[in-house]
């Protein structure tokens, strides 16, 4: 399996894609006001070849902030298409990514879905996982900007594209890197909550706002900056989902991802994340002493955090140590049928 990276910080698809010859799959991150063009000229420049796409920042050695970037692979079986009606019934388009799952004839051992979305995560995510189960396949992806996706040459909104990828050369398998900690013993029942505008009034029976500011002796001004340090974190098992604060709504706080009455939350705090980075960098590597690529998904909030601690260029020098790294900057996280915040994940391919 061989991983191609192309970019072109003024948006010149052209110069994007030089050198790059007879893919097996393609993936698009473009900017808002050429993504169409892009994804037709995509498909005129590689017909017929497996692809998706999405509005966002693309990176390998270097950021691409407003241009266009295209990730492709060699040596892999892929399928790609697009569960539609995301936002009411992506359930309805199951029947494709079942036949998209047995056309690569994938397996837990080599074996992926990278997936880009355009909202309604967790039941999109669900509907997914759903398939990839029965099989235990992994799932890496993200959110992207503008609410469109395209896939095979056609742009969608209120939709989630995916790829099935099968490594012909190899192993796969997906990671989650999380940089945040329990912050004391604070725990938190969650009450007067709005599913759809992601909003927790309560917590422990009092107004949610109040509850984050006395903790952590902030204004309220201050809390869309304190998220960076201080998200919280939902309980799933021996695992921490991060939730992010996306905006005060009066005594409420509204998120960037659902939670529900009862649900058990914790506060986080920043770890190390230099140390967090090196070790992810381990234990890739300890698994896979042949690395062919890396493709990874890292929240806008992880890419806001390092810019302002001036470690990002530093961290794609880092990752670039595991060999071909590339990947997408995006609005939410993707890691199997989990949809996190501030987080990174990641799928490494023998």
């Amino acid at each position: 399996m061989r991983q191609f990276f192309g970019m072109s910080q003024s948006g010149d698809l052209k110069e994007a894609v030089r050198g790059l010859q007879d893919p097996q799959f393609v993936m698009l991150i473009s900017n808002q006001g050429q993504f169409e063009g892009h994804v037709k000229k995509l498909e005129e420049l590689f017909p017929k070849v497996p692809s998706i796409g999405c509005i966002g920042m693309g990176y390998a050695r270097k950021m691409v902030e407003r241009g266009v970037s295209v990730i492709a692979f060699h040596g892999v079986a892929a399928a790609a298409n697009v569960l539609e009606q995301a936002s009411v019934m992506p359930v309805k388009y199951i029947n494709r990514l079942k036949q998209d799952v047995e056309a690569v004839n994938g397996s837990q051992k080599d074996t992926v879905c990278i997936d880009f979305c355009t909202g309604n995560d967790a039941c999109v995510l669900t509907t997914i996982y759903s398939v990839l189960k029965r099989r235990n396949i992994s799932l890496v992806g993200g959110t992207g900007d503008a609410g469109m996706v395209s896939a095979n040459g056609q742009v969608y909104k209120d939709a989630v594209a995916y790829a099935m990828i099968r490594n012909q050369n190899g192993r796969v398998r997906a990671y989650k890197e999380n940089i945040y900690h329990k912050l004391d013993n604070y725990r938190f029942i969650a009450s007067k909550t709005d599913k759809e505008k992601y909003i927790i009034g309560e917590l422990n029976g009092r107004p949610a706002k109040q509850t984050y500011q006395e903790i952590l002796h902030v204004t309220e001004q201050e809390i869309l900056t304190q998220t960076f340090k201080n998200p919280f974190g939902k309980l799933n098992g021996d695992d921490v989902c991060i939730i992010s604060i996306k905006e005060v709504s009066g005594n409420a706080l509204a998120c960037f991802r659902q939670v529900n009455d009862s649900d058990v939350l914790v506060l986080l705090e920043l770890s190390d994340f230099r140390k967090v980075v090196k070790g992810t960098i381990q234990a890739i590597q300890k698994d896979f002493p042949r690395i062919s690529a890396v493709f990874s998904v890292n929240c806008l909030f992880r890419y806001k955090l390092f810019s302002e601690n001036r470690y990002m260029q530093e961290y794609l020098e880092e990752m670039s140590a595991l060999g071909s790294h590339a990947g997408l900057v995006g609005y939410g996280e993707h890691y199997n049928n989990q949809f996190v915040n501030q987080s990174m994940t990641c799928v490494a391919f023998e």
